[in-house]
């Protein structure tokens, strides 16, 4: 049986960009995938007006997208389970997340709140980074 640490966790969404070949308007595939360990953002389109192919791995996920997966698929929430070890939970914020110490004090207020939502793959990439430090830690879609 796979560990549920090593599981990979898929949000998709579907838009249209314009081609890169040709200019025309063409269908463009994004996923923000969880795998293992990483976070990542994967797009792809084939163009039907000239059959021009592009696919970017590993890319980043604009804010603009990001609200599209969150429109079309919801919000998740990311929890703790008490009692919190709050200096441990903020280590893991600040490096995971890029941030300083008056940021992650705000961050770390709005995660015990119950108030911290991203997408389901961004908070659970959040829960295992706390997991793996021993913190009771879980992702799952909030109501609304």
């Amino acid at each position: 049986m796979a560990d549920v640490e090593e599981s990979i966790l898929v949000e998709s969404i579907r838009y249209s960009a314009v081609c890169q070949g040709c200019g025309a308007e063409a269908e463009w595939c994004g996923v923000q995938a969880l795998v293992g360990e990483v976070l990542r953002w994967d797009v792809e389109s084939t163009c039907s007006a000239c059959g021009f192919a592009l696919a970017v791995c590993g890319g980043d996920l604009s804010e603009e997208l990001r609200d599209r997966l969150i429109s079309e698929h919801g919000r998740a929430g990311l929890r703790v389970a008490p009692p919190t070890k709050d200096a441990a939970i903020m280590r893991v914020l600040r490096a995971e997340l890029g941030i300083g110490l008056d940021g992650v004090r705000a961050v770390l207020e709005r995660v015990l709140s119950g108030q911290y939502s991203g997408t389901l793959p961004e908070m659970e990439f959040l829960a295992r980074k706390l997991r793996a430090s021993g913190i009771e830690a879980a992702a799952s879609r909030t109501a609304g």
